[in-house]
């Protein structure tokens, strides 16, 4: 069975990938590219909801976002490290899937998990590609060495300088749906539960601002930016906006 993805993208929590990055999944599926998914933890330390609500959450988003995988790898909400012991989970996910791109959280952000998974999947990514680096499948089979070409950090609740941003206007209405699958974690007035940052009632209008101003910036409808921890290189000028 060939699981090659052209793109993988982590998420420290369930619904970081959705609000980070599904205009960009959104419109890579619709040009014929397989995409997946690999939750870090099951959140299960958030403030409202339950890792089990939250799991039923991402299973229908992840239906609406059309996936051809998702996984989650079980590491503790708020104690995720970069070291030996969940770098080699993610270079086995990396080698399992093969993405030539990939997308994880912000290198510096409000949540401490967020740049802790940035960190933890650049690092992955390079080590991926080390040959003497063992690692095997679940079936105890040898995986050979992989390293993705590009990692893209979407942008999450601090407003850092995008290196670029990605044209997904006709995405937004559909981005929104599937981030609004993850109900109990925004403004609901029925909710007796605590308040968060992201459940106040003017959140979900942030989020839709946030990508219209990307969209103003390079005079289109809507935007998503990312960071790229490398120099820029085309192979044509053709694809300017």
């Amino acid at each position: 069975m060939d699981n090659k993805l052209d793109f993988l993208a982590f998420g420290a929590h369930p619904d970081d990938v959705e609000l980070g990055c599904s205009g960009a999944i959104l419109k890579i599926q619709d040009s014929g590219k397989k995409v997946g998914v690999v939750d870090l933890t099951r959140g299960e330390l958030g403030t409202r909801g339950s890792s089990k609500i939250r799991s039923k959450e991402t299973e229908l988003a992840s239906k609406i976002l059309g996936l051809n995988i998702r996984e989650n790898l079980e590491f503790k909400d708020g104690f995720i490290k970069n070291d030996k012991k969940h770098q080699l989970k993610v270079i086995s996910i990396i080698r399992k899937y093969k993405p030539d791109f990939v997308f994880c959280n912000a290198p510096d952000d409000r949540h401490i998990d967020h740049p802790k998974a940035s960190n933890l999947i650049t690092d992955s990514c390079f080590l991926s590609g080390l040959s003497k680096l063992k690692t095997s499948d679940e079936n105890g089979i040898t995986q050979e060495k992989w390293r993705p070409k590009n990692i893209f950090h979407y942008i999450q609740w601090k407003n850092l300088k995008p290196d670029f941003i990605l044209d997904i206007s006709g995405y937004m209405q559909s981005k929104m749906n599937i981030i609004k699958c993850y109900s109990s974690q925004f403004y609901d007035p029925k909710s007796k539960e605590p308040e968060t940052p992201i459940s106040k009632k003017n959140f979900l209008n942030f989020v839709e601002s946030r990508a219209a101003d990307y969209g103003r910036i390079i005079g289109t409808e809507h935007g998503e930016g990312f960071i790229y921890n490398r120099t820029i290189g085309l192979s044509s000028l053709n694809n300017f906006i």
